[in-house]
């Protein structure tokens, strides 16, 4: 009797439970790419970041599929789903416009306590998105109950409805990844994604009353998008979400310096002061340490892996307009960025490559006298330009007397990465050195031909180059010992880097 009037409730909708179904997969899975970009200017994209999301949306899906059975048994009332629909897809539209004090507040609250970003995010992550997606998990049980007329169709109506909630969920993905995120920001992917059950939900109730959920949910598309981070003592030139990351221009108060920021703000990725292409930063050293080699003369050719928006090109430019160099980024607007507001110049010498850093290095049929890898994500590298098999691939691109110059990050000054990075150069590279020009940035060489200080201070460079060079030669020393190899089987540089900030957070409150 309980099935015959769910089913004949259900009849009474305007539109199938179909619908419903497969709205909320949609959005479920989208919400789950959406929130990556949310937590991303506070804690990067890292392997680590990513199975913390995916772990709590499977949490609360899980959740979600456990509350919605026992509500679909105590009240088998497509009403009551409606409004759980409604209820969920509200929280969900709350998350953006929240997300920006609330992970502030818990980024300084875990700093605080010295806890890594695993935690934190993972705590983000749980306020943010679990109750809305446990809400809106309910829905396929839930269906399925109403749906049943009898328990001999209960595998083909749970088949049918979990199908149409993949496929909902294929397209959410989709949507948020190769569309809604470059085209109408964070923000207004989370309200859409709100808007889509919600609407369906009250279509299907046809309440007037309930109608305005999705009219309001539709009117905060309006509502401009914030400023994801605030510029401290500095004012905010550009910012854009790409398909990659989201990046913004600053401009400092005090000296008119011009700053890329990408994601989490917490590093500087290209930097122009006014009057000069050099920084007083670590990409000054890709201008004089080259010459460790002993050739006497700058590189001819130059792959420079993780462009950003080209303070080395640029400074290039300058001091050795003869150089050749294939700028090589895998986001096509740091390139824009670049040209706009960073002074990077179109010219023959520069070759603009839109290409992720390996499969670029892979595919070319260049050869080169120095290779700069660049590509951090700051705090994380990308694993696959740490390993052995990477710097093979490096090695066989350069000319013979080439080198690879990389610069590796210390997070909170901690040497672990660099060691480990040090012995992997090691292992396919005769010789290797290191400039630890800032102290929290290193720049480590390596070439199958010795390398010298003294030739690094005797490089042919112009009179405002020369202290550049001697500071160099001053500091260049042997590499960090005691690393592993890295390979493409395991190169565990999220887990190091946060071994790494979890030993330092100790030895501060020890």
């Amino acid at each position: 009797m309980a099935a015959l009037e769910s089913r004949g409730a259900e009849r009474r909708l305007r539109l199938p439970l179909e619908a419903l179904v497969f709205s909320v997969g949609f959005s479920t899975l989208g919400a789950e790419i959406a929130a990556t970009r949310l937590l991303a200017p506070f804690f990067g994209t890292s392997t680590v970041i990513w199975a913390n999301t995916i772990a709590v949306v499977l949490l609360a899906l899980a959740a979600g599929y456990k509350l919605g059975g026992t509500l679909a048994d105590r009240r088998p009332s497509p009403r009551a789903l409606c409004l759980c629909v409604l209820a969920g897809s509200a929280l969900l539209a709350v998350v953006p416009f929240i997300a920006h004090p609330f992970l502030s507040l818990s980024v300084d609250a875990f700093d605080e306590v010295s806890v890594g970003a695993f935690a934190a995010s993972l705590f983000g992550t749980l306020v943010l998105v679990a109750v809305p997606l446990l809400l809106l998990g309910t829905v396929s049980p839930w269906a399925t109950r109403l749906k049943l007329a009898s328990v001999e169709e209960a595998g083909a109506v749970s088949g049918r409805l979990y199908a149409l909630s993949t496929v909902g969920s294929l397209l959410g993905v989709f949507f948020v990844a190769l569309w809604a995120i470059e085209a109408i920001g964070s923000q207004r992917t989370f309200l859409v994604l709100a808007l889509v059950p919600a609407l369906v939900a009250a279509v299907s109730l046809f309440d007037l009353e309930l109608l305005l959920v999705p009219a309001a949910l539709a009117a905060a598309l309006l509502i401009p998008p914030g400023t994801t981070k605030p510029a401290a003592d500095a004012r905010v030139l550009y910012e854009v979400e790409t398909p990659y990351q989201y990046a913004r221009v600053v401009e400092r108060d005090s000296d008119r310096a011009r700053m890329l920021e990408l994601n989490e703000g917490q590093a500087i990725h290209s930097l122009a002061r006014p009057g000069t292409v050099l920084t007083g930063g670590y990409w000054d050293g890709f201008l004089t340490m080259p010459f460790a080699t002993g050739s006497g003369r700058p590189p001819a050719r130059i792959a420079a892996l993780g462009t950003a928006a080209g303070t080395v090109p640029r400074a290039y430019a300058r001091y050795y307009p003869e150089t050749v160099i294939d700028a090589v980024d895998i986001d096509p607007e740091l390139f824009k960025i670049g040209h706009r507001y960073f002074g990077l110049e179109a010219r023959p010498q520069l070759r603009e490559h839109t290409q992720d850093a390996r499969p670029f290095l892979r595919q070319t049929e260049e050869r080169y006298d120095a290779i700069f890898v660049d590509a951090y994500r700051q705090p994380y590298i990308p694993f696959y330009l740490t390993t052995k098999e990477f710097f093979e691939l490096v090695q066989d691109r350069l000319n013979p007397g080439g080198s690879v110059i990389v610069n590796i990050g210390h997070p909170n000054d901690s040497p672990a990465l660099e060691e480990a990075m040090s012995t992997t150069m090691g292992a396919v590279f005769e010789h290797v050195v290191r400039d630890p020009i800032r102290s929290q940035n290193s720049l480590v060489m390596a070439s199958d031909v010795p390398l010298s200080a003294g030739a690094i201070a005797r490089a042919p460079v112009s009179s405002d180059l020369t202290q550049l060079a001697q500071d160099s030669a001053a500091r260049i020393e042997g590499p960090l010992r005691g690393g592993s190899v890295f390979t493409d089987d395991r190169a565990p540089v999220e887990w190091l880097i946060d071994a790494s900030i979890v030993s330092y957070a100790a030895e501060e409150n020890g």
